[in-house]
């Protein structure tokens, strides 16, 4: 009895034990589940101490070891990630306190203490951007990025200081300004290029250095009055095949303008190109054609190209890239499909039995009504070879034996659906509602066996639409629309299984505003059968045979409609000329701006051919803008202009074009003419494109008159031709009614101007 009781006692123990173990198991999980990690994983492993044995809680405990820390290595990494280092430094060390050999956790740490360096590092370079020291500030965010390539602040740094640098090259490039826009005035024949730079340099103060290859004892005539000493230089070096170079302020290296001379003097620079929406080869293709960039390399992973070219090539390709990567036109077709179906079933009459069975009856055929199922024989032996037995053969109708048939049904089917698609422009978007059918073929091969693969039909409703979105918000779609349905399964020897499919086809081209909907309808398909099943004889007797005939007529309408909206979501813009045409060059050089002569006084630009002109040629020339020198030096002043003769000259003002059936003023006069006598001259034009609205004269000609001291006169002109093309006028024949024993002055005729007609 005694022994029962400790036995008793000992087990009620062992389940207390069991009991409390339990607890702080489920304790644990809970606690865990709650979000308090620290006092969860104590009471599990008091729990896996009390039952060192118990493999279901150490498998616990591990697991929920390690979601605890996945759990606070996913914290740390989301405080480190925004920049709160030691709430980030706590996750990782609270990681280590439960898993001492947590490698994720002292890289973790390593991280932190990696950032906190690099953010001294940062703070330092920053002070130095402020401080102006941009090559040391380069140095410490370099120390950053060999360690942290994709650190943010440290590429944020390093982009201001590229930013910086890029400016201040465009603001280092020298400039000319000593001079460079000063009016000068030279006239030289025939002189040597070398004298002519001298006159410039002393006059205008800038330093001219020549390459060696330069002829400068190269002859060349210039004849401009109070032109500016940029636009006389352009002229110089234009006409004598050279380039210059800016060297300072106020110097500039003159040097054959040559290709080897080019590649020697020119400045080259490296770009690299991102192409976001354009593939890069047909960017790089367009680069080449245009710009006719040699050294060119692509990467077509990273849709990007990197060239080497002179600053101005660099830019034309800037604009060129900005003007051509652009995003392709986007376009949300609204589709909704309509398939309307109207069936009607009508079945009326009396239907007759077609047939009467014949068989051998028993006592259980009798019993139901039914045919035997033996098989029996009948020949001139009799039924089964049993001699003549045929009381017992007897002839039956299936029930039923007449049906009446009253039915009509009607029936409208209308599917309704409406997908969205948005598509590219230029791509092709397919749709398909209905279903894809199994179709199994089967191919037999001598001493191989049999072999069946399935292929899918697809039945139903196709559209395909491809879309082209034009700069003016219209959208151009060829739309291919196909309704299918099977008709009947075609059995195929061998055991397959063909279909036989209903098709409705249309194809059309639609242009459509934006947000426009257009219907398409009218693919119908109405079909109508009607059968009669009639007792022979009966069936056709006038009035009665109603009374031995049944009508069946069945008719199946469905009709499609297809209603189709594009709406545009993202187009191209038209760019204006000031965006999409700029300056090239030349064909040989690309960037520089075109020659001209920007005018400053009138007569800027003119051609002395006359005795008495101002000419300053060889040693003369040198010596007056030496005396000038010299007397500015003295004075402390700028030397004033020497005077010139100014002789008179004949002006011709015609209009550059002019509209047919328009008229226009031509105006013919004399400057600097304060002492001339009358004049006289001729006027030509050509008459078959302009006539005078003053008749008088011979066509193609206008004799005129200017009184004594000059003046202008006016001549009005319409234009005759209706077709276009240029018309000249010009002056001719000037004669100076100059008193006796004095010689005319000497005038100069102006040349012939043309007029486009258009």
């Amino acid at each position: 009895m005694r022994g029962g009781k400790f036995v008793l006692a000992v087990m009620m123990a062992l389940a207390l034990a069991a009991c409390a173990t339990n607890k702080a198991f489920e304790e644990g999980k809970k606690l865990i589940a709650e979000g308090n990690l620290d006092m969860g994983l104590e009471s599990l492993e008091r729990a896996a101490r009390e039952e060192p044995g118990n493999l279901q809680i150490r498998a616990v405990l591990a697991r929920q070891r390690e979601a605890v820390a996945n759990r606070l290595l996913a914290e740390g990494e989301n405080a480190r990630a925004l920049g709160n280092l030691e709430a980030a430094e706590e996750k990782y060390r609270h990681v280590l306190r439960l898993n001492p050999r947590n490698e994720r956790a002292q890289a973790g740490l390593d991280a932190i203490e990696r950032d906190r360096r690099h953010a001294e590092e940062l703070e330092k370079a920053h002070a130095l951007l402020e401080s102006g020291d941009y090559s040391a500030a380069e140095t410490a965010i370099w120390s950053v990025l060999r360690e942290s390539p994709l650190q943010p602040d440290a590429r944020r740094l390093m982009k201001l200081i590229s930013d910086h640098e890029l400016q201040r090259g465009d603001l280092e490039q020298p400039v000319l300004k000593t001079g460079f826009k000063q009016p000068i005035t030279l006239e030289f024949r025939d002189t040597g290029l070398k004298s002519v730079f001298e006159i410039m340099a002393r006059t205008s103060g800038i330093n001219f250095v020549f390459d060696k290859d330069v002829k400068q004892d190269s002859k060349t005539s210039v004849y401009l009055r109070n032109t500016h000493v940029e636009d006389v230089l352009k002229l110089l070096l234009l006409t004598n095949q050279l380039a210059y170079k800016v060297l300072n302020e106020n110097s500039v290296l003159i040097y054959p303008n040559t290709p080897a001379k080019q590649k020697e003097y020119q400045e080259l620079v490296v770009r690299s190109f991102y192409v976001s929406n354009v593939d890069v080869k047909q960017m790089v293709t367009m680069v080449k054609g245009v710009v006719k960039t040699k050294d060119i390399h692509v990467d077509e992973k990273l849709n990007l190209f990197v060239m080497k070219d002179t600053p101005a090539a660099i830019r034309l390709v800037e604009r060129l890239v900005a003007l051509n990567d652009l995003a392709d036109p986007e376009v949300m077709l609204e589709v909704e499909v309509l398939e309307i179906g109207r069936n009607k079933i009508l079945n009326l009459g009396i239907q007759y039995p077609d047939k009467m069975n014949v068989s051998m009856l028993n006592a259980a055929s009798t019993t139901i009504g039914a045919p035997p199922p033996d098989m029996f024989e009948i020949s001139s032996s009799g039924i089964n070879r049993s001699g003549s037995n045929l009381d017992r053969l007897t002839g039956f109708i299936a029930n039923p034996a007449m049906i009446v048939n009253l039915k009509k049904t009607d029936g409208i089917i209308n599917v309704l659906a409406n997908p969205r698609i948005r598509v590219k422009n230029r791509e092709k978007a397919k749709i398909l509602i209905g279903d894809k059918v199994p179709v199994v073929t089967t191919t037999a091969t001598a001493n191989v066996g049999v072999a069946s693969s399935v292929s899918y039909l697809e039945v139903g409703l196709k559209l395909d639409v491809e879309s082209i979105v034009s700069l003016q918000d219209e959208v151009t779609m060829k739309v291919g629309l196909e309704v299918s349905n099977i008709v009947k399964e075609v059995p195929v020897a061998g055991g397959g299984l063909a279909y036989q499919v209903g098709t409705r086809t249309t194809e059309t081209t639609l242009a459509l505003r934006d947000g426009e909907t257009q219907i398409l309808a009218g693919l119908i398909n109405d079909d109508e059968r009607t059968t009669f099943t009639k007792v022979p004889g009966l069936g056709d007797l006038p009035w009665i045979g109603r009374l031995f005939l049944s009508e069946s007529r069945i008719r199946n309408k469905t009709e499609i409609a297809l209603l189709i909206t594009p709406r545009i979501v993202r187009n191209i813009s038209r760019r204006g000329k000031s965006e999409s045409e700029f300056h090239f060059g030349t064909e040989n050089t690309v960037g520089p701006l075109p020659v001209t002569i920007g005018k400053v006084a009138p007569r800027s630009l003119a051609m002395s051919s006359r005795p008495g002109a101002v000419t300053l040629s060889g040693r003369e020339s040198l010596a007056a803008a030496r005396e000038s020198r010299m007397a500015s030096d003295e004075s402390g002043s700028a030397p004033a202009p020497a005077p010139q003769e100014v002789g008179p000259s004949l002006f011709l003002n015609v209009p550059e074009q002019a509209a047919p059936g328009k008229d226009f003023s031509v105006s013919v006069g004399l400057t600097g003419a304060g002492s001339l006598p009358a004049a006289e001259f001729e006027l030509g034009y050509d008459a078959t494109q302009l006539e005078t609205l003053d008749p008088s004269g011979t066509p193609g000609s206008r004799q005129l008159k200017l009184g004594k001291g000059g003046g202008a006169v006016d001549v009005r002109f319409r234009v005759i031709a209706q077709k276009p093309g240029t018309a000249e006028v010009s002056v001719r024949n000037l004669t100076l009614q100059a008193e006796a024993g004095e010689s005319p002055p000497e005038v100069t005729l102006p040349p012939p101007v043309s007029i486009e007609i258009r």
